[in-house]
């Protein structure tokens, strides 16, 4: 019996490959070049299973084709804004992505850009190889004090859970969020955490806002001019979620005009094409999209692929279908 053909948008990590080479007539794409249009439609059309990542846009004119093949889309990552959801449902195909497996790396970059942009340890680091250090001096490098100032959270699912837990059990700090789909009870409870009625309240209050909202049309450049207005000249902002739920060009010049006093980013609107505009600021923090970035965590990702389309292929329903 021939078995079902896979093709990965990207490489994957070694022993997720092996997994697949020896369980479906499995296409790599050697080079690791971003896929064009063109690419992606081929690949729908000649294979049984196509596995995007979330920097692959799979959107309309990509599904808009006759002849396609392709049963599931097997999204490597947790976000999937970047597939148009109905119109791969009116191709007739099953769409799957990575939850879970993915929280406390992210979690911990988001911590990362925290403790960087508020310490300045980036800047210093530069400082240090560029040999202008002169010696200590009690004035030197003013930073911000994290322990005990309070972080907010846009949106409060798994992600932002393990950020609270890092923020309030780590460095004692207060919590508040906004979610239209709070938690439970007791997780609000674990953190002592305040439910805010709106972002706005949030932005108002919090020392440290960090984003963990999805992306989309109901999110889409949610942090403008406006609302960048409302945060506190002191405090800054963290995002580890998607790139577009933020207005470049707004927060270039909040950062630029003091409107806030930093931000922490490792997703972006347009990526890998970064407005030039953040590399002249030195109150940002700049991350390649690393939030998943460790070994173990890619790897779980990628099984959990794998796992999605066994069950596929089996006649069962995939553990992490969203569409």
């Amino acid at each position: 019996m021939s078995k079902p053909t896979v093709i990965a948008t990207r490489r994957w990590p070694e022993p997720v490959e092996a997994y697949l080479f020896e369980n479906y007539d499995f296409t790599l794409n050697e080079d690791d070049h971003p896929m064009s249009v063109d690419e992606l439609q081929a690949a729908l059309r000649e294979y049984d299973a196509v596995c995007p990542t979330v920097t692959d846009p799979i959107n309309a004119e990509v599904l808009g084709i006759d002849g396609i093949r392709a049963k599931i889309l097997g999204n490597f990552g947790v976000g999937f804004n970047h597939i148009d959801l109905d119109a791969a449902k009116a191709a007739g195909l099953v769409v799957t992505n990575t939850p879970e497996v993915l929280t406390d790396c992210t979690a911990d970059i988001a911590m990362n850009l925290l403790l960087t942009v508020a310490r300045r340890t980036g800047e210093g680091e530069r400082h240090l190889r560029a040999n202008e250090w002169v010696g200590w001096r009690p004035t030197h490098m003013l930073a911000t004090k994290v322990t005990g100032k309070t972080l907010g959270c846009i949106g409060f699912g798994r992600i932002a859970q393990a950020m609270a837990q890092r923020c309030h059990f780590g460095f004692d700090m207060n919590v508040i969020f906004h979610d239209p789909y709070p938690p439970a009870p007791e997780v609000v409870e674990k953190f002592n955490a305040v439910a805010c009625d709106s972002v706005e309240d949030v932005l108002e209050q919090a020392d440290f806002v960090s984003i963990h909202c999805p992306g989309g049309e109901s999110t889409y450049h949610l942090l403008n001019d406006e609302r960048l207005a409302r945060m506190k000249p002191s405090a800054f902002l963290i995002n580890s979620a998607r790139g577009d739920v933020i207005d470049n060009p707004a927060l270039i010049r909040a950062l630029k005009n003091g409107t806030i006093a930093g931000a922490g980013l490792d997703v972006y609107e347009g990526e890998p094409n970064l407005d030039p505009g953040f590399m002249e600021l030195e109150n940002a923090v700049l991350l390649p999209h690393l939030g998943s970035a460790s070994t173990e965590t890619r790897i779980a990702m990628g099984m959990r692929v794998a796992q999605n389309l066994d069950l596929f292929f089996a006649d069962k329903e995939p553990s992490d279908r969203v569409a």
